[in-house]
């Protein structure tokens, strides 16, 4: 990571002309930058990159989300199309993960049409070399250029990177978060010198009552609510799997990551990954407004563990060296545990249906039945 970005001198132009600037547009810009953008010019995934995502893992993160699609096409009675979208894609293993664990159902299969929704240049490059025996592929630039038709959308690490909005409570209300140019040159966080007017009536219970310093985040409801629709609308469903909470609450969550480790988000604008964690409650919340179902929120160890990652682990091992075999074990421990580096309880799984789809895997008893298929 250089010692200075590009960005910044941008930035700090823009808030020198036209005044201190808000936090959603802060991340926006250090993320999706036409030049500069975090995700417009490079691969970020895996040890050589910034962060590791669960497909990057194991391939039996992605197996399991394909024999959920399964399930989820057989309760919409098996279509003769069904849309696989996936929103934010990676390098692509996830899909091919998935695929492979859809050959076992040649019917499902061959309905398939793949759709990958991605900005990233580099990436797409990627996702092509890892998709290049796919057939009935397409990429776009988001979900409203994917044609019409029974869909199952998956989400993973999708959200955390949409924009988000900060408020901060002082005594006169809640004033909008914003950042600044501070008198040695650097970059600081700020707030808006008037509240924002009534703000207090559109906030959540638990937030009302919050002491003065507190922050408050929001991203705006667009993205959950096309996709919610769609589903609703066209059958399907699709699935959101993120870190973040179960409840609307205060909280500064706006954090950067790079080469692995924890960074300051002011510093070096676009050269580190910036996120923020994902309010669930507000996404049901969203979702049910718009008359889809929903499913959950659970914890990511729990969903796996009811998709039967256990024992597809133990089938892998079965046929693997000790070393291999050691690697799948640490494997499943991260993908379903809590605590440091696990990703079991931090991460959550949330789903999004037409009314109809009253029960889906991984959110209760329900097991998909394609799972013990797998070679």
């Amino acid at each position: 990571m250089t010692e200075y970005s590009p960005l910044q001198s941008e930035i700090k132009k823009l808030i020198k002309s036209s005044g201190p600037m808000p936090v959603w547009r802060y991340m926006e810009l250090c993320l999706t930058h036409p030049r500069h953008g975090y995700y417009v010019s490079r691969d970020p995934l895996g040890r050589e990159g910034d962060f590791t995502t669960a497909p990057e893992v194991s391939q039996m993160f992605g197996e399991l989300l394909g024999l959920w699609t399964a399930s989820v096409w057989k309760a919409i009675g098996s279509p003769s199309l069904l849309r696989l979208i996936e929103l934010g894609p990676g390098r692509g293993t996830m899909m091919a993960d998935a695929l492979r664990a859809l050959r076992v159902l040649p019917p499902l299969y061959q309905a398939l049409s793949v759709h990958l929704v991605e900005i990233n240049p580099v990436l797409r490059e990627k996702q092509r070399a890892t998709l290049s025996g796919v057939r009935n592929i397409a990429w776009h630039d988001g979900i409203d250029d994917i044609p019409d038709g029974p869909a199952v959308i998956l989400a993973n690490e999708y959200f955390d990177v949409l924009p988000i909005h900060q408020v901060v409570k002082r005594e006169a209300g809640w004033h909008e978060r914003v950042v600044e140019i501070d008198p040695g040159g650097r970059l600081v966080f700020g707030a808006a010198a008037e509240p924002v007017p009534r703000f207090e009536i559109l906030l959540p219970p638990l937030v009302q009552a919050a002491p003065v310093g507190a922050v408050f985040e929001w991203r705006p409801d667009a993205e959950i609510m096309k996709i919610a629709s769609r589903v609703r609308d066209q059958d399907g469903a699709a699935l959101i799997i993120d870190y973040g909470h179960l409840r609307s609450d205060v909280g500064d969550t706006f954090q950067a990551i790079a080469r692995h480790s924890f960074t300051d988000p002011l510093n070096n604008p676009g050269q580190a990954d910036v996120t923020a964690h994902v309010d669930f409650q507000a996404l049901a919340r969203a979702a049910d407004d718009l008359g889809a179902r929903v499913h959950g929120p659970v914890q990511q160890g729990d969903f796996l563990r009811r998709l039967g990652i256990e024992t597809r682990a133990l089938t892998l091992m079965a046929k693997a060296s000790h070393e291999v075999s050691e690697d799948i074990s640490g494997a499943l421990k991260r993908l379903t545990e809590g605590g440091r580096g696990g990703m079991g309880s931090m991460f959550k799984v949330l789903a999004v249906s037409e009314p109809h789809l009253t029960t889906l895997a991984g959110f209760g008893d329900e097991q998909p039945d394609t799972r013990d298929e797998l070679p």
